[in-house]
């Protein structure tokens, strides 16, 4: 199969930050008076947008996440990334050599995904190819940020494999009619139970390793 867009997942797929994410938003709720297990914060928060990461803390604990707490979030958070934050190992090399145009398609803020691009040296492969859960309606697993990266970049959501590590991910890209492959090669792949979560979604193929994702491509069926 020849896609004619290869669309990305940010984080966990592009860059290895969800286990920074995770230690810095539990952190700071914790220092709020909330304790999130990190067990329930693997399952129920990865890959979603923040305005669900809000409503699950808000339901499962009857906690306010506000805007005060989430500018402290943001703050601790790109200032982690700037110090820690590392590509996937060898993501740079496999996008340069695939055949597809490519896009970034997070759940992730403008300003977070653009820190994590920039730091990790991948901006220069996205351009301007970059798009945000901010600017749709709905975020994952919903399909509406996906159809909207499709749309902009000119091709058929039928013509387009994703990348994703998440289960609303995954989830999303069905719901679009896109190809998906479930990327489980990222640092916090154990602790989130990825692989076993990823197989019970049914994604098209399996990527453990980013070297490998031009020949898991070229076999979908």
């Amino acid at each position: 199969m020849r896609p004619g867009l290869v669309i990305f997942d940010c984080d966990g797929v592009l860059v290895d930050s969800e286990p920074l994410s995770l230690a810095v938003l539990r952190e700071v709720v914790s220092e709020a008076g909330c304790t999130l297990p990190e067990d329930w914060a693997w399952d129920r928060l990865l890959g979603r947008s923040i305005s669900t990461v809000i409503a699950a803390i808000h339901d499962d604990f009857g906690f306010e996440l506000g805007e005060a707490h989430l500018a402290q979030i943001r703050a601790r958070l790109l200032a982690r990334f700037r110090a820690e934050l590392g590509a996937i190992p060898g993501v740079a090399e496999v996008i340069s050599t695939l055949p597809a145009p490519v896009c970034v398609a997070s759940s992730s803020q403008p300003e977070r995904i653009a820190c994590s691009l920039k730091v990790t040296g991948l901006e220069a492969l996205f351009g301007r190819h970059v798009f945000s859960a901010t600017m749709v309606e709905n975020g994952k697993p919903a399909p509406d940020l996906f159809l909207l990266a499709a749309q902009e970049m000119g091709v058929a959501p039928e013509d387009c494999v994703v990348i994703e590590d998440s289960i609303a991910g995954i989830q999303a890209a069905k719901a679009a009619g896109m190809r998906v492959i479930g990327f489980t090669g990222g640092s916090h792949a154990i602790p989130a139970r990825l692989p076993e979560k990823v197989r019970a979604e049914r994604p098209d193929a399996i990527l453990l390793a980013m070297r490998d994702l031009p020949a898991t491509i070229d076999a979908l069926n």
